[in-house]
């Protein structure tokens, strides 16, 4: 038993019993589990009253240490125009592959027009992909844009650098259809859900229940004949190893129980997965 369960047995009696809930090693991530009950009876038929019950919210939440990644992803993606010769390069760089919530993600991009078309604009974006495995159902939302004229057109013969700061966050996408977060919506605390991280050896294709990922992407808009350049470079958005920040803690106390509310960090407090 922990100390607040033996101090709370002090103060209930003897009536009062202990529980614990673990979760399978290899149970899924969650957006947000359903609440789940416990009840006592002498008889498995009979129907316990709501005073002899109690209901609890059950998450599991993964957690990336700092520094725990030092790879900085990049991509580059070119395309060629019918009956135009040359052809528009995109690179997209960014400068760490873990990022914790809250940290905005700044993407650069380097543009080398060596056709004939022009660049009228570029707009990048933070998608979030979410596979339900149990439906076998894909879909992607936008959680954070930005459109940006600045340096355009971009004519042939020219390069262009630019740096792009998105920062995706669960305020302004609760009322959205189809955005998966971890916890509830009605939640002050509740952040986008994190991407889901599997042991190192396995395949996250293989995980089970709702797997998310994200991905910046960069469209260059060369007009509606010549049509988009489109670059995806996937990352990784998680929570922070609750053990390499202080939590900020509010402690009241009842009686001889001293109960410490966490704040930010009381979903690290869970099962943690490297």
């Amino acid at each position: 038993m922990t100390d607040a369960q033996e101090r709370l047995i002090k103060k209930l009696g003897a009536n009062a019993y202990p529980i614990s809930v673990n979760l399978p090693e290899n149970a899924p991530c969650s957006v947000s589990l359903d609440g789940g009950s416990c009840t006592f009876a002498d008889r498995k038929e009979e129907r316990p009253h709501k005073r002899n019950s109690v209901g609890f919210a059950v998450r599991k939440v993964q957690y990336a240490c700092p520094g725990s990644s030092n790879r900085q992803p990049q991509t580059l993606v070119s395309k060629g125009f019918t009956l135009s010769p040359g052809r528009l390069n995109l690179e997209v760089t960014l400068p760490q592959d873990v990022y914790f919530h809250g940290q905005p993600i700044e993407a650069t991009l380097s543009v080398n027009n060596v056709s004939k078309k022009t660049v009228k604009n570029m707009k990048a974006e933070v998608v979030q992909h979410v596979e339900v495995t149990m439906t076998n159902t894909h879909f992607s939302r936008v959680v954070a844009s930005l459109e940006s004229r600045e340096g355009c057109p971009i004519t042939p013969g020219c390069n262009l650098t630019k740096t792009f700061s998105l920062n995706p966050v669960a305020s302004v996408n609760k009322r959205r259809f189809g955005i998966a977060l971890d916890g509830q919506v009605k939640d002050q605390d509740a952040n986008l859900a994190s991407s889901t991280l599997v042991a190192e050896g396995k395949n996250v294709n293989d995980a089970l229940g709702i797997i998310v990922s994200y991905s910046v992407r960069v469209k260059l808009n060369c007009g509606a004949i010549a049509g988009d350049l489109t670059a995806d470079l996937p990352f990784k958005l998680v929570h922070p190893d609750p053990a390499s920040v202080k939590a900020p803690l509010r402690k009241t106390q009842s009686a001889d129980i001293e109960v410490e509310e966490f704040t930010n960090l009381r979903r690290g407090q869970s099962i943690a997965e490297d």
